[in-house]
């Protein structure tokens, strides 16, 4: 019995194959689009074998099993993962680099020690680079296994060895297969490395982690395809120059999607942030204008967050908006609502907003609070110091209820702030009775003037 390898190039939008690659695909119209696949044929003395049919069982057949979860020792990724790595499961780290990928990976190697080997597979660093940061971070785990390969039919070969309790792939980009021609890190490269690397680890119930890059916009590079085959996608975000690091979930077959974990890069590595809030609003001195706190959520966890604006009168024919960390199309809608709806001449202002602490913040509860910077730099009046803002801002100024309002305020009131600015409609159905003030407002004009800046 011999196996003959045949490669095909496929649209990866629309599924059309061609037999050499095409810069634009006939079917669908789009433009680079075609990765190389392998097809394997299984031939007895020439003649094409038919694989054995998979026979369909009713669902209710199978006993379902809860999964088994190794916990990491670290309290923010095991919230992020859903309560710690399933065993079995394959996942993807993605970031920018630099932002410490390898360092959070390492410090998981150590704080499983006990739990099983761990196989860390490296193609961009040598074992010396490894060893190196290990004993900075003062990781003393005898049971990792270092191999710096990049062919991965020997990685297989190892791992099936081995049988490790975790494997790390470091990163999948420098990965390659023999069995196809394009280079390592190309899209059919990745595609394929990964689906091995799926077929070996869940066949023997070995966890997995792979690494990988993310491209100038901000996603993991390869096809898109690569986020569907793993079972969960983690981001390590975070400004280059800031100590700040979020681990943020976009998928997760095992858990919640919505759950963030924060970290501070230190010389011994990435420690946890156990309170964000109290971290991000812990340097606010003094009470300037165009200063103030909003909450925003991120998945079940409220975080206090500063918001900074400033104005100044443009002297371009065209004012310029600036916004970091948040939307700079949402910042323009929310300045054109001010100037219609709360009669305030901004359109000829250059405005500045920034997030305190590099982060980046996407939730609609935020919008209140934006336009209250803006109007306060603007008239240069101060919002007091132990007030927070809260609500959705719409296009006639109304101000819309936001959710998980309890758990909004209790941070608040634990912080020890005194009054919340929140929307009407939220304030009607609190179920919690609460020490500090709080005032509803229904539109932006209310909330200005509950500030004190109209």
């Amino acid at each position: 019995m011999a196996k003959s390898n045949k490669t095909v190039f496929v649209c990866n939008e629309c599924g059309y194959e061609s037999s050499k690659w095409l810069g634009k695909c006939p079917a669908c119209n789009s433009w680079n689009t075609f990765f190389e696949q392998k097809i394997d044929t299984i031939t007895e003395n020439g003649i094409i074998k038919k694989k054995e049919r998979a026979i369909p069982k009713k669902l209710n057949s199978y006993e379902g099993k809860e999964a088994v979860r190794i916990h990491t020792g670290i309290d923010e990724l095991d919230r992020v993962l859903g309560g710690g790595l399933v065993k079995g499961s394959l996942v993807l780290l993605g970031g920018e680099p630099g932002i410490g990928k390898s360092t959070l990976i390492l410090q998981l190697c150590d704080k499983i020690k006990g739990e099983g080997k761990v196989l860390y597979v490296s193609g961009e660093e040598s074992a010396e680079q490894i060893k190196i940061r290990a004993d900075r971070l003062g990781i003393s785990n005898d049971d990792i296994l270092f191999l710096g390969e990049t062919d991965i039919s020997i990685i297989n070969e190892e791992i099936t060895e081995i049988k490790p309790k975790l494997v790390i792939i470091d990163s999948i980009q420098t990965m390659y297969s023999d069995e196809l021609t394009a280079a390592a890190g190309s899209v059919s490269q990745v595609r394929e490395i990964t689906s091995q690397i799926m077929r070996t680890c869940k066949s023997q119930g070995i966890t997995t982690i792979i690494i990988g890059h993310v491209t100038k916009d901000g996603t993991i590079a390869g096809p898109r395809v690569l986020e569907h085959m793993v079972d969960t996608v983690l981001y390590l975000e975070g400004e280059r120059f800031f100590t700040y690091r979020i681990l943020r979930s976009v998928k997760n077959r095992f858990g919640s999607t919505n759950e963030l974990g924060m970290f501070e890069m230190k010389g011994e590595g990435l420690c946890e942030i156990l309170n964000p809030s109290d971290v991000l609003i812990s340097e606010r001195d003094g009470n300037p204008s165009g200063s103030c706190v909003v909450a925003s959520l991120e998945g079940t966890r409220p975080i206090l967050v500063e918001l900074q604006a400033l104005t100044t009168q443009s002297v371009y024919g065209i004012p310029k908006r600036t916004g970091n960390g948040i939307d700079y199309n949402r910042l323009s809608v929310l300045v054109a609502v001010l100037e219609k709806r709360a009669y305030m001449m901004v359109g000829g202002q250059d405005i500045y907003l920034n997030v305190v602490g590099g982060i980046k913040l996407n939730e609609p509860a935020i919008d209140l609070g934006i336009c209250a910077v803006v109007a306060s730099s603007f008239k240069n009046v101060s919002i007091p110091k132990d007030t927070v803002v809260m609500g959705e801002v719409g296009l006639t100024g109304e101000v819309r209820r936001i959710n998980m309002i309890d758990k909004r305020l209790k941070e608040a009131e634990k912080l020890g702030y005194k009054t919340c600015i929140i929307p009407q409609n939220n304030k009607k159905y609190l179920e919690n009775s609460y020490k500090m003030k709080i005032v509803g407002v229904k539109n932006l004009n209310e909330a200005l003037n509950a500030l004190g800046i109209k």
